[in-house]
């Protein structure tokens, strides 16, 4: 696969031929090339700069296209950007744009860009994913995110039509690998000012991807189709992309079954293996770099117990992570004791000492720590845990809930559908969540990046330490060291518990050809998928 590569001192990457889907040799083409992608909750919003959820970002991928993209293994090819120029200190980045079209016709420019960026910085846009504006390091984004500058000051510069110049506040070896995430996507300013808040709206939508928004049945189906305006339409075979949304994965595999679905991307717990010896050739497993874990909300807002660093960590070695991978999910996954995902582009595994005890090892020191905090059979000790609709978090709920009542704990289950759980996460309404966190671009600090103290976190936990670590190694060579004591700072104050590194267990139609099953980082793009004859 091409991928973008550099010279020294000034850095100049030629222009690159567009990854796109080819048939192999000798394979007919099917006639019918729509596409049916099964997803678990709503879509929440299509506005880039707005979303914040997995789901929402898989479909804005097809309706709207950043600098660059991946390639089927991750890599970072073209997008908008045919090239860019890297200045000397590492500071200044110059993207040439190519002949690109929006949906209605009108050219995309870096004028486009600049103004999602600001937008996205701007405190009044009120983005969830403000902070990640921050973590690209763009020159002043930390003073535009926090109020005090105007978004005009972002080191985001159009040149002229075809030229963005970006201006960063220190060197970021990862920064190009940023330039997929939904949040960097150019949006159209006029299209916004003219339908507001219902821009995203099909027949309002306009967008710079392979397809446009056709029509949206918010919770059931949403459905895309070719974006004939689009620079690379003519190589881009799937005609129509369809969200189907079914919030029982039982019920999405009967529908994968009938033929609703082509391509079904998180078997249900347990079925996995029977699945693959039924259907070879349909059902497989790869990493998806995705870590799930439990967080503990340690604001104000939070329980006192948790408060007490030895009920966490009691917590945390009480869950027998074996039992969930290996019976209870049964897809190809692992057990978690650090967050990153141990297939990050350059991670290395921490020394992390609970890996390294037997589960009746741990559900010893468990009982002895709640114990010396005071809870026992007199003063039981209680807790809520919060998950969002789906089998799966309820049957890893439900068996947390058993292994913590073995040392004493007395745990209420509350579920809630995906909008409502992301809206009490936000605002610390909960005392334990459930939470997996899917990477934004494939280098470790996009997982640790979440606990910086005036990051994300919904826990509230903060860690001077953890911060100055996280800022050293943007500017590393090899930050690898500092990830290891980051997760060793993480866990050993037990911000939360982690429990398992996901894979992926999909169902996919054998006549679907292009599925990118080597990207770790799960993004997928149906321009580059295709349909063969049988």
């Amino acid at each position: 696969m091409t991928k973008f590569f550099a010279t020294t001192a000034l850095v100049t990457v030629l222009s690159l031929p567009v990854y796109a889907a080819q048939p192999a040799e000798g394979e007919k083409l099917a006639e019918d090339q729509s596409l049916s992608f099964w997803i678990l909750d709503a879509i929440k919003t299509l506005d880039p700069q707005l979303t914040e959820s997995r789901t929402d970002s898989d479909m804005i991928r097809q309706l709207f296209e950043g600098l660059m993209t991946q390639d089927d293994t991750g890599a970072m090819v073209p997008g908008m950007a045919e090239s860019h120029d890297i200045s000397d200190d590492k500071l200044t980045y110059t993207f040439h744009l190519r002949d690109a079209k929006w949906s209605n016709g009108d050219p995309v420019t870096a004028g486009d860009f600049v103004y999602a960026w600001r937008r996205a910085a701007d405190p009044e846009t009120a983005s969830e994913y403000a902070w990640f504006v921050e973590l690209m390091n763009l020159e002043n984004a930390t003073a535009v995110v926090k109020g005090e500058a105007s978004p005009e000051e972002l080191g985001v510069t159009a040149i002229d039509d075809k030229t963005l110049e970006v201006k960063l506040s220190k060197p970021t070896p990862y920064f190009l690998k940023t330039l997929d995430h939904a949040t960097t996507y150019p949006v159209p300013q006029k299209v916004i000012e003219e339908h507001g808040q219902q821009w995203t709206q099909p027949g309002n939508l306009v967008g710079n991807g392979a397809y446009v928004l056709k029509s949206h049945d918010l919770g059931v189906k949403a459905t895309a189709v070719k974006n004939d305006q689009y620079y690379d339409a003519e190589n881009t075979i799937i005609d129509e992309v369809n969200f189907i949304t079914v919030n029982d994965q039982n019920i999405a595999l009967t529908r994968y079954q009938a033929g609703e679905i082509d391509w079904f991307n998180l078997i249900p717990a347990g079925q996995y293996p029977k699945l693959k010896e039924e259907f070879p050739d349909e059902a497989i497993s790869v990493p998806w770099a995705c870590s799930y874990g439990y967080v503990f909300n340690l604001s104000e807002k939070g329980p006192e117990a948790l408060k007490d660093l030895r009920v966490r960590q009691a917590l945390s070695y009480a869950i027998d992570r074996d039992i969930i991978v290996d019976k209870v999910l049964q897809g190809g996954q692992k057990p978690a004791y650090y967050w990153t995902h141990w297939a990050m582009e350059g991670f290395e595994e921490p020394e992390i000492e609970m890996a390294n005890w037997t589960q009746p090892e741990r559900m010893e020191k468990a009982r002895e720590l709640l114990t010396e905090a005071g809870y026992g059979p007199d003063n039981p000790l209680k807790l809520k845990l919060m998950y969002n609709t789906s089998e799966d978090h309820k049957k890893i709920a439900i068996a947390v809930q058993q292994f913590w009542k073995a040392i004493g704990v007395e745990l209420t289950l509350e579920n809630y559908e995906w909008k409502v759980f992301v809206d009490k996460g936000n605002n610390q309404d909960f005392e334990v969540q459930r939470y997996a966190w899917c990477a934004d671009y494939n280098e470790a600090s996009t997982f640790l990046d979440w606990f910086r103290t005036d990051g994300d976190n919904n826990g509230m936990w903060s860690n001077e330490e953890y911060d100055q670590l996280l800022a050293d190694a943007a500017t590393e060579e090899n930050p690898a060291e500092n990830y290891k004591k980051m997760e060793q700072l993480l866990i050993g104050d037990m911000a939360l518990a982690p429990v398992y590194h996901y894979a992926q267990p999909n169902m996919i139609k054998p006549d679907l050809r292009g599925v990118p099953l080597d990207n770790v980082m799960g993004d997928w793009y149906a321009k580059e998928l295709y349909r063969v004859a049988e």
